[in-house]
């Protein structure tokens, strides 16, 4: 069983890679913190493997794909504008700091994100596939193993980055980067044929139109117009 976990975590760690689970658990860990990620990770991994690992190999002609990743495309789109919204609510900037928040909410956006991305990814086939020629548990310890240690990277990453940060601006670029992703998710699921190029020109400009609004926004905030001075002037002199 031993070959079995170490063959396990190296494919599904070269397999993991440059993948969007990585960029999630980076921009995640921008966002939360690590050990919550990775917890969340680790429970969601654990969740699809064992699946996989199981009736993965039948079940996952069945599987309802394209409804996952719909699911998987709103829930990306919906953690960003909410991430966005804390940020750009008017006042911030003089607001105090909020108290620390519970991390039970974060560990499930984290889980049930991850969850969704995963059910019929890439790597749920091929653990599926390793388990029908090698022992089911080894297979699922080790494939649960490689993506966590995959994504452990990407959160270590996530942590150097926001080290050099601001709270505000990772705020922000996390807001935008789940927007990306419920963007190409989407894009790919509603609209399979769409070139690849097209589509990430697409991926790309929605969360630079997003920015480029909550900047003008945020100017508009800073700056008060003439009639709001003005507006202002006769509160002083009443």
């Amino acid at each position: 069983m031993t070959t079995t976990i170490l063959l396990s975590i190296g494919i599904v760690f070269l397999a993991e890679l440059g993948d969007k689970s990585q960029l999630m658990a980076l921009t995640f860990a921008l966002r939360y913190r690590w050990w919550v990620v990775l917890g969340g990770i680790a429970t969601a991994t654990a969740s699809v493997h064992v699946i996989s690992v199981g009736v993965g190999y039948f079940l996952g002609v069945a599987l309802p794909t394209r409804a996952i990743a719909l699911a998987a495309a709103l829930t990306f789109l919906a953690v960003g504008i909410w991430t966005l919204r804390e940020h750009f609510t008017p006042g911030d900037p003089e607001a105090e700091p909020a108290p620390p928040r519970s991390t039970r909410a974060p560990y499930f956006v984290v889980l049930s994100a991850v969850l969704l991305a995963e059910l019929g990814d890439r790597t749920m086939f091929a653990t599926a596939a390793l388990a029908t020629d090698n022992n089911w548990l080894g297979v699922w310890i080790g494939s649960t193993l490689g993506m966590v240690a995959a994504d452990a990277l990407a959160i270590g990453v996530g942590i150097l980055v926001g080290k050099h940060l601001p709270e505000h601006v990772i705020g922000i670029g996390a807001g935008l980067l789940f927007l990306y992703f419920g963007t190409a998710t989407l894009l790919s699921t509603a609209l399979p044929g769409l070139a690849f190029a097209a589509s990430a020109a697409i991926a790309v400009s929605v969360p630079a139109l997003a920015g480029a609004l909550l900047l003008l926004r945020r100017r508009d905030t800073a700056h008060p117009t003439a009639a709001d001075i003005e507006v202002e002037s006769a509160d002083a002199r009443s």
